[in-house]
């Protein structure tokens, strides 16, 4: 592919291939399914999202605007609402979820004429491997525990959301879905709707799609009343369908062959410093698994900006392209310009082949964001 460096690019076939897989849960569980837009909000694609999801969920008036730009359900949660911005979500918003009580009753008669009212409870069940990523973790800011809870409160609501879930497959959930009903299943008689949150690795090799189908239809056979069961999952619609590709620049050698690259972890790729993780590269194997190691260094000045060590079949050249895989999700929404590096051009490659470049950023942008 003959592409400028360094650049994202999604490709449709592999994107549409995890959308019909979502779109099969939508149907035969009779669930809505949003894209949220914290982990994957290319909106280039919303064509083709429109096409098999019920909609958007935001995290706040930005990506709630961005989501509006499709006429599908938009769902917005924010740990905290402002003042300023909560009459403008509500105009665009399907359900407004509040993460307190404080908030619920500062701007619920605010919101209760235009959008339905939701809150975020805390269902207590940890079981993200990493606590940067649980919301169930000791003193969590995200979702009322049940010791807070007031039940003499939901005159407004009309519908609760639980998330407590990281890349993990449907067993979490299972795990997650019973803790939920354990504390807060009494009051679902009295709601419309209920949000299973994000987290949930549905596109995934291994994740039992049978599994978590029978687990919504259970829940809805047992609180008949519920209208709407919704999952937003953002990993799950962007996974494997997208990669970066960068350039070597430089090889040198301080101990062992370090090739510096056009790319970043810690402006491009940030996940892979913050969770931490070591992504895939195209072609590559473990340390010494391969003829020849090197270490893939970014272009930063930041000491630890180093993506990982790899192994390959042939020695890397100057100039060579390095592939890393599954980078079409926390990746754009989370990259920055730091030490004013170049971001990746956005591409897009279509279903019949063809290369459209959805986005290239230039100078003016970075500067633009400083004053």
């Amino acid at each position: 592919m003959n592409i400028n460096t360094p650049a994202y690019v999604i490709e449709e076939k592999l994107l549409e291939k995890n959308l019909k897989v979502l779109d099969r849960v939508q149907k035969e569980a009779d669930a809505k399914i949003l894209v949220a837009l914290k982990g994957y909000a290319t909106w280039s694609t919303f064509d083709l999202l429109e096409k098999y999801l019920s909609g958007a969920t935001a995290s706040g008036l930005w990506e709630a605007k961005l989501a509006n730009m499709k006429p599908w359900e938009v769902h917005t949660y924010c740990p905290a609402f402002k003042d300023s911005e909560i009459d403008e979500v509500a105009d665009i918003s399907h359900t407004v979820v509040f993460n307190s009580f404080n908030q619920l009753e500062r701007f619920e008669n605010r919101v209760k004429d235009k959008s339905l009212i939701g809150l975020r409870v805390n269902p207590g069940v940890s079981s993200s491997p990493v606590p940067l990523y649980d919301p169930c973790a000791p003193f969590s800011r995200l979702g009322i525990p049940k010791v807070n809870f007031k039940a003499d409160k939901l005159k407004n609501v009309s519908g609760l959301h639980f998330h407590a879930l990281c890349e993990q497959l449907d067993d979490a959930l299972e795990r997650t879905l019973e803790g939920f009903e354990k504390l807060y299943g009494e009051y679902l008689k009295d709601m419309e709707w209920v949000n299973f949150g994000g987290g949930h690795h549905i596109t995934r090799e291994g994740y039992d799609v049978e599994h978590l189908i029978e687990m919504i239809k259970a829940f809805r056979s047992r609180y008949p009343n519920i209208k709407d069961v919704y999952l937003e999952p953002g990993e799950a619609v962007g996974l494997n369908a997208g990669y970066l590709v960068a350039e070597v620049l430089d090889i040198i050698d301080n101990g062992m062959k370090i090739a510096i690259l056009d790319t970043s972890a810690e402006a491009h790729m940030p996940d892979v410093l913050a969770m931490p993780y070591r992504p895939v590269v195209r072609g590559a194997g473990e340390p010494n698994e391969k003829k020849y190691t090197y270490r893939l260094g970014g272009v930063t000045c930041l000491a630890g900006d180093v993506i990982g060590d790899y192994s390959f079949d042939k020695p890397l050249e100057i100039g060579d392209k390095v592939i890393f895989e599954d980078m079409a999700i926390y990746t754009m929404v989370k990259n920055t310009a730091f030490n004013g590096i170049k971001l990746p051009d956005i591409i897009i490659k279509r279903k019949d082949g063809s290369i459209y470049k959805a986005r290239e950023f230039h100078y003016e942008d970075f500067k633009n964001r400083l004053s």
